[in-house]
């Protein structure tokens, strides 16, 4: 039990086969009281009433608002005293190509992504501040460091290089208050996000590129957000854990 006594918050983890919910149940299974946070109020509530153990909450929250970013943290201390975790786990990508991004692609997936890491970090670190304690995962990609994903466009490589960028800022700045920081990049995941647009064709050619010769599973890169939540990693702020089975190893 890595988080007995532990509370943690976690962004866009409503989606039932989305690694936000496994990291969620994760975490509960470790002994957090979990806070998820989802655009979908419904949706946030009946994945909170699904982790084992009790007392976990669901709250609709748009990340790319700040405000409402804010509201959610107040209703998180209200809930629960306080706040030990967060997980910036919110994100959405579009496959479109450079010379077709849009405007109003390029401020939906940047907004998700970034800004909403951004405005839920700053709307939980003053209370960690205040306790002098706290550990913030960001969730990049492994797009953002090969330049280009499967599914995800160019804008979509670029917000989750700025989430990379982001953590290591926040990382440097927020050590001397007990807050640590670091990032995940996971490689392709089977979520809701990649349900179904697999063809047997696509797989067999991506595999050919994964040592571990295998596809990642939502709960792989729970088990290495878990790892970043605890104290295992008390030693460990503005690090990268590549999630994806050897797809890209680099120095």
């Amino acid at each position: 039990m890595l988080l007995t006594g532990k509370i943690a918050v976690i962004s866009g983890a409503a989606s039932t086969r989305g690694i936000g919910r496994a990291t969620a149940r994760l975490f509960a299974e470790h002994g957090a009281r979990v806070a998820i946070l989802d655009l979908d109020r419904a949706g946030a509530s009946e994945a909170a009433a699904s982790l084992p153990g009790e007392e976990h909450l669901g709250l609709a929250c748009d990340v790319t608002n700040r405000d409402a970013c804010r509201a959610a943290a107040r209703d998180v201390l209200a809930a629960f005293g306080g706040a030990d975790i967060l997980v910036n786990n919110a994100g959405i990508t579009q496959p479109v190509k450079f010379l077709d991004i849009a405007p109003e692609n390029y401020d939906a997936v940047l907004d998700v992504s970034l800004r909403g890491t951004l405005y839920l970090s700053q709307a939980f670190i003053p209370s960690m501040r205040e306790r002098r304690r706290g550990s913030i995962v960001c969730l990049s990609s492994v797009s953002a460091q090969r330049g280009g994903g499967i599914f995800g466009g160019p804008h979509y490589s670029a917000a989750k290089a700025g989430v990379l960028g982001l953590a290591k800022a926040m990382a440097r700045e927020f050590g001397p208050d007990g807050i640590r920081v670091n990032a995940v990049t996971p490689g392709l995941i089977q979520t809701d996000i990649t349900a179904g647009k697999l063809t047997d064709a696509m797989r067999a050619e991506i595999l050919k590129g994964i040592p571990l010769n295998r596809l990642g599973e939502a709960v792989d890169v729970a088990g290495a957000c878990l790892f970043l939540a605890s104290d295992l990693s008390s030693y460990l702020t503005g690090t990268t854990i590549d999630v994806n089975g050897g797809m890209l190893i680099h120095g």
